[in-house]
């Protein structure tokens, strides 16, 4: 049965405790009282522990108190040396628990007493060592005596035994050594006898700084009588080389005086070999581990990116050229360059790519090459070591191994730095690659498809651009044509994004009328099917009843040709004249200038000139670049329709 305590008398007989105690209620998670002799052992007053909580003493160790509590609490008892607590200096102290469930008004509370796991080990070695001694070294009485004794009567285990085995005097000289010690160290015997071994084969570390005798556990086991364990040091042989060691060194007591120490030594390097083999493969397995988590976050990322359909929506004779390009291009794994103006659906097209060809097992990476600052470029396709730089504090991957067996997509490739287009372009030569601060090369099996809303080969011969890399790239162009030139895909693309504009929004299902897709026909689309769905969504959620109202500019006449009747939807056949590229490119033109009036010269964020076009900020700055237009001139002068 539990025993029965009550409020007023546990302080009381948890002090009486002989060793470290906790008496805590398991349903609250509270300490409900604690005794001095813990509070020493993790340099605590009472009262800061019996302010803390359980699960909060206990730290990362949760799921073991509770599994450890639950057994209490299930067979009246419980036992456990799984569990650790740290003291106020930082020690980690290992513990051995046994618990014991009591009730205090009809309330479960529970005994928990800790014992120091390594004071544990300490007092039993210390007290078997004395139990030894006193039954066999009682009657030694010089320590020459005691040496000589041992190596008459022990000679053939001593010689029998594979690990190396020498004394040493209160002096540290060499007393006796065995021949496994003699082929380990090679040195005979009788050159050690006599000498300070220490001076022989401890005297400094591994990287040749010196290991300084008060410093040395060996020494220290005949100074302060503790058994000392070494698991990872450094011996010298004869010749001048060294290996490691795990040793303990053991004190001798003749009299109740300290009077040397026997040390048990084993060579460690065929065991370091495997361990080193074992944590590389152990961060093999972490760095695969992080690339599975770095690909599900991606995926998750793309899945709620929602695609749209997850196919390319269109009717004209150049969507149809186009997935014909795409349906010779994909299972050939040759890199891709997808062209065309910004919203034109480029990614949609390398998708498609991807997911015809071979890889489509593997994920499609995209990497936005406009959105990385210059600076972490390299670390973000191609990895780092950790302390490769200030802020890398672990080893991180990057987008080419992340790709490795599938596709990296790169979206607007036109804005890679100059500096690291070699670097890349060796990657795609070679398929090989070295993580920043690292020596080691990696291969990689990747496909590229790259996109760009710029003219590369005028970067080309703006020497903005490496020919050899535009040409690496470039090895089948496709081109995503702007959705002005294909006023035909327009309904059945309006359609598509009315009625997921309708599910994701919760409202009923609206329909396009004639008068609807004459309006989106209109206009000229200078944003493309992203400002298309943009449109749709937005007249989605301010429209009230059933009606549906786009008050779009009327500037097909300037933009191209007027609707094509496509369908029952589409209404109208006139045809206007369409424009030149220089007359298109000199609109363009005109259209960002208008909009940096209205927004003063304001390219970014909140109210600038790219929030008023529907472009992305990187987008419209390569094209104010492109045509030469300085955004600062426009600050200081209001748009005359202000």
């Amino acid at each position: 049965m539990n025993a029965v305590i009550t409020p007023q008398t546990s302080l009381d007989w948890i002090e009486a405790l002989p060793e470290p105690g906790l008496l805590v209620d398991p349903v609250r998670d509270t300490v409900e009282a604690a005794n001095s002799h813990l509070a020493r052992m993790l340099g605590r007053s009472v009262a800061e522990l019996v302010s803390l909580r359980v699960t909060t003493l206990f730290g990362g160790q949760i799921p073991q108190l509770v599994s450890l509590t639950d057994e209490a609490m299930t067979h009246g008892q419980a036992w456990s040396r799984d569990l650790s607590l740290v003291a106020r200096d930082e020690r980690v102290i290992e513990l051995e628990m046994s618990l014991s469930v009591m009730t205090e008004a009809g309330e479960p509370r529970v005994l928990m007493l800790l014992r120091d796991l390594t004071l544990l080990r300490e007092r039993r070695e210390r007290h078997e060592i004395n139990s030894y001694h006193r039954g066999g070294l009682l009657h030694w009485k010089r320590v020459e005596t005691l040496f000589r004794e041992i190596e008459r009567e022990n000679q053939l285990i001593l010689e029998a035994v594979g690990e190396g085995i020498y004394g040493v005097d209160a002096e540290g000289r060499t007393t006796f050594i065995n021949s496994a010690a003699e082929r380990m160290l090679g040195w005979h015997r009788d050159e050690l006898l006599g000498r300070v071994m220490h001076t022989a084969i401890h005297h400094s570390h591994s990287d040749g700084t010196p290991h300084q005798r008060e410093c040395c556990p060996i020494y220290q086991a005949f100074c302060d009588g503790a058994v000392h364990r070494v698991s990872d040091d450094f011996f010298w042989r004869r010749d001048g080389s060294g290996f490691p060691v795990e040793y303990t060194s053991t004190p001798i007591v003749d009299n109740g005086q300290l009077v040397g120490a026997v040390v048990v030594f084993r060579d460690i390097t065929d065991r370091r070999r495997t361990e080193d083999s074992l944590k590389e493969a152990l961060e093999e397995v972490e760095n695969l581990k992080h690339r599975l988590e770095m690909e599900n976050a991606y995926l998750q990322e793309e899945i709620s990116a929602e695609h749209n359909a997850h196919e390319i929506v269109g009717r004209s004779e150049a969507v149809a050229a186009m997935i014909q390009r795409i349906d010779l291009v994909a299972p050939t794994g040759a890199n891709v360059l997808v062209t065309g103006e910004s919203g034109t659906g480029k990614e949609l097209i390398a998708r498609a790519i991807h997911n015809v060809s071979e890889r489509s097992e593997r994920p499609m990476i995209r990497v936005n090459c406009a959105a990385i600052p210059a600076e972490l470029f390299e670390s973000e396709f191609f990895g780092h070591a950790k302390g490769a730089f200030t802020g890398a504090v672990n080893d991180r991957g990057g987008r080419f191994e992340l790709a490795d067996g599938g596709t990296l997509f790169l979206d607007e490739v036109g804005e890679i730095p100059l500096s690291l287009q070699g670097k890349l372009l060796r990657v795609l030569q070679e398929q090989t690659f070295e993580r920043i601060g690292e020596t080691h090369t990696r291969s990689v099996d990747v496909r590229v498809i790259a996109a760009t809303n710029r003219d590369l080969k005028t970067e080309v011969e703006a020497g903005r651009f490496r020919e050899d890399l535009y040409f690496r790239l470039n090895v089948f162009p496709i081109e995503s044509v702007p959705l002005r030139e294909r006023p035909e895909d327009i309904p059945p693309l309006a359609q598509l994004f009315l009625r997921n504009a309708c599910r994701r929004f919760h409202r009923a299902p609206l329909e396009l009328s004639h008068a609807n897709v004459e309006a989106l026909q209109r206009y000229s689309w200078p944003g493309n099917v992203r400002e298309l769905e943009n449109v749709i969504e937005r007249q989605v959620i301010v429209t009230r009843g059933r009606k549906l109202n786009f008050d779009l500019p009327a500037d097909r006449e300037a933009a191209g040709p007027e609707p094509v009747a496509v369908g029952p939807e589409a209404v109208g056949t006139a045809q206007q004249r369409p424009l030149t590229e220089a007359e298109k490119r000199e609109q363009e033109r005109e259209n960002m200038i208008s909009a940096l009036r209205q927004c003063r010269g304001k390219v970014f964020g909140q109210g600038g000139a790219a929030e008023l076009l529907e472009l992305k900020p990187t987008t419209l700055a390569s094209r104010l670049k492109r045509h030469g237009i300085d955004p600062r001139q426009y600050r200081n002068v209001r748009d005359a329709g202000a």
